[in-house]
């Protein structure tokens, strides 16, 4: 794909960088080739000039159970002709219906409190730990997203000169991701990489650590799973030296199970943050937990309770997305993780297959619907082994070069592949056609 904009792309280009800065809301949505989608429906995106693509980026993953997915947009629908408004005062029919669901489905639910984003969530969730804890450190993951407030835009994506040589034990230089923060100022943050014990307990040793917040599944960078232990390394190490241990799981939540990954992994986080899938799409977010910590939001000192407030907090048309789509996850659960569980296995064998095919060093990893690969011979453990191994050029060439062919891989090393229970078995074999076209292109084989 040229990566000259041309045609109805460019003029919205020009249009709305003429009043939006970059022309987009959020600039994580600069890419390149540029792309600019004007439908979704189901496992497609159409772009403004009218081609279609079978999407695997699901908008960073919250179209778990496809785009417009029917019931979820009659379910907003009904409750905008319901009456339904946002009152701004006293406790909502919905929000309870919703708190109720989650709470009587979810075993690491006690208690929850809606938000509206992501990094709304795991702000609470941090704040309510420094209220738990009287502390004010914490420790953040080396290539986890946790949300673009302050303390945790940081140490997300950097290069090997940025951060330096492996550090175990100890932790990394703190990197926030851009201009205007005062992180470096206030030393409260401590990066150590994914699946290192030893640095939580080195970190531990020299500072009051208030929360531990990590994805499960390392999912910013792909798919870096846990190794075993690692989870309950995490439980163990919280209760010997008093902090919290926060599950963000934004991205893993409802995706990878009702329950999320600690359902899976059978680790019980103090507090845990959910979004994206949880809505299918509509905004959305709940950061709960254990009863004794998420109650100190209305704790009798008022010297002990955090600040959390909202005016969009419980709106009616992200609550009522949310109870429609955890209702049809527990209406069909065995059906729909099966069939995600079940194309993700054909999409995994069929990428090895086919860079073994071209004698491409590469690894595959996968949770369920959730897939990435690795241009490196072993499935990464961490960023820093990423960094060091990974073919970050190819990685985008081969993106680049399946958008030509109509297969939506976000154009950004690394990023996870998201199956939505909308894709079919004949949308994961066109995908592998494409695939192994696009490979025959980025590595053309050679005269034997």
């Amino acid at each position: 794909m040229n990566a000259t904009a041309s045609g109805p792309l460019a003029a919205l280009m020009a249009h709305n960088s003429t009043f939006i800065p970059g022309g987009v809301s959020s600039t994580n949505r600069v890419i390149d080739p540029p792309i600019a989608f004007v439908k979704g429906q189901g496992a497609y995106l159409w772009d403004i000039d009218g081609r279609r693509y079978i999407d695997y980026h699901a908008a960073f993953a919250p179209y778990f159970l496809g785009h417009n997915f029917a019931p979820i947009n009659e379910a907003v629908i009904d409750v905008l002709r319901s009456g339904e408004s946002l009152y701004g005062a006293g406790p909502a029919v919905l929000e309870g219906r919703l708190a109720e669901l989650i709470c009587r489905n979810i075993a690491v639910a006690e208690r929850v409190s809606l938000q509206n984003t992501g990094s709304e969530a795991t702000s609470v969730a941090i704040r309510l730990s420094r209220a738990v804890t009287g502390r004010q450190h914490f420790i953040v993951v080396q290539g986890g997203y946790n949300g673009n407030h302050d303390e945790l835009a940081c140490n997300v994506v950097n290069s090997l000169a940025e951060i330096g040589p492996r550090v175990s034990p100890g932790e990394y230089p703190l990197r926030p991701m851009g201009a205007g923060t005062t992180i470096e100022s206030t030393h409260f943050v401590h990066p150590v990489n994914f699946n290192d014990l030893d640095s939580v307990r080195y970190v531990c040793q020299r500072y009051p650590i208030a929360a531990m917040i990590t994805e499960p599944i390392l999912q910013n960078i792909g798919v870096v799973r846990p190794q075993d232990g690692y989870l309950a390394g995490l439980r163990e190490l919280a209760d010997e030296f008093g902090f919290l241990l926060i599950f963000d799981e934004v991205k893993t939540g409802f995706r990878h199970s009702l329950g999320g990954y600690a359902e899976i992994s059978r680790v019980t986080p103090d507090l845990v943050t959910y979004g994206k899938a949880i809505a299918n799409g509509f905004p959305l977010a709940v950061v709960g937990g254990k009863r004794q910590y998420m109650d100190y939001i209305i704790h009798k000192d008022t010297a002990k309770r955090p600040f959390v407030a909202g005016t969009y907090n419980g709106h009616p048309v992200g609550v009522a997305a949310a109870i429609r789509t955890i209702e049809y996850l527990l209406a069909n659960r065995s059906q729909v993780y099966g069939h995600v569980e079940e194309l993700g296995r054909r999409l995994e064998t069929g990428l090895r297959d086919i860079f073994a095919a071209h004698r491409i060093p590469a690894s595959i990893a996968r949770q369920g619907s959730a897939l990435s690969y690795y241009l490196m011979a072993h499935a990464p453990v961490d960023l820093h082994d990423i960094l060091e191994h990974h073919d970050f050029e190819r990685d985008v060439q081969l993106r680049r070069a399946l958008i030509d062919l109509g297969v939506f891989f976000v154009p950004i090393a690394t990023k996870q592949c998201s199956i939505s229970a909308a894709h079919t078995a004949d949308d994961i074999a066109v995908t592998l056609e494409k695939v192994e076209q696009a490979v025959s292109t980025v590595w053309p084989r050679r005269v034997r």
